[in-house]
């Protein structure tokens, strides 16, 4: 498996974040590659919490052990809508309508991809990515992208239609996918992705309350090069006054802040 990946002028690890990086190497590769900065994670679910998590289950449950609440629109959903394990092929002819949808309830400053780069994307996706779509009356409602790796699967991209959740949909597409990860693939867990730093997210809220998930707490890495470290350095103290814009650009510096804030914190403990 490639150890890194390039994503947005940065170099991600590409491994299960349970998987410990190798970056003995980094500043060369961060050099080689013409990367702003390497992120990575050790210490996966340690017991003390840090600043830092992921969103995980590990635990699959059978419908009895769910809440009364929980049991009862997880029913309904699976009633009201067909959950199934789809082919690449489906997003691609049927997907992006759900996407556009979906995007146009965020609050966000980033812009709804054209159907074009969307496209090529779900193209250039490899024989790791599985896809699970629901369906109200056999029109695709909802779906999600799951990417297979290290015996865990991570729910990447979840998109789901507004005007279907009414019939549950969210509930039976959480249901089923982790019945089968859990359940029948018997995978290590589930992840949800990690700790938000460009903007809230219900869905981690609603997993944890509604699905058993949990905060796998981890510490987080990262090396810069020169030049970033450098802007870094000189604008941390003034991350307040970054934090006070909502423009594009303010809200990815504040990320960036909010980033070395938390890295900042283990050093604390």
């Amino acid at each position: 498996m490639i150890e890194w990946r390039k994503y947005n002028g940065a170099l991600i690890s590409n491994r299960a974040p349970h998987i410990d990086s190798n970056s003995e190497n980094i500043s060369l590769l961060l050099k080689k590659e013409k990367a702003f900065l390497a992120r990575w994670v050790t210490e996966f679910d340690c017991k003390r919490e840090t600043e830092f998590w992921y969103i995980i289950c590990d635990k699959n449950k059978g419908i009895e052990e769910y809440s009364v609440n929980t049991r009862s629109k997880i029913k309904r959903g699976l009633k009201n809508c067909e959950v199934k394990n789809i082919g690449k092929q489906e997003i691609i002819v049927n997907a992006y309508e759900v996407y556009k949808k979906a995007f146009l309830k965020y609050t966000t400053h980033f812009t709804c991809q054209s159907k074009a780069l969307f496209l090529q994307e779900i193209e250039s996706l490899g024989s790791d990515w599985e896809f699970f779509g629901v369906y109200y009356k056999e029109k695709l409602v909802a779906y999600c992208m799951c990417n297979i790796k290290d015996d865990t699967c991570n729910y990447s991209t979840i998109k789901f239609h507004p005007q279907y959740l009414k019939y549950y949909s969210s509930y039976a597409l959480f249901y089923t996918m982790n019945q089968y990860y859990l359940g029948v693939r018997k995978l290590k867990y589930v992840n949800d992705g990690s700790r938000n730093l460009v903007h809230k997210t219900n869905v981690q809220g609603f997993l944890i309350t509604k699905f058993g998930f949990r905060k796998a707490y981890c510490r987080l890495h990262v090396k810069y090069n020169p030049i970033l470290r450098f802007i870094v350095m000189f604008i941390y103290p003034l991350r307040f006054v970054f934090y006070r814009f909502n423009n594009k650009f303010a809200v990815k510096i504040t990320a960036l802040l909010w980033q070395e804030k938390i890295i900042r914190s283990f050093y604390k403990k």
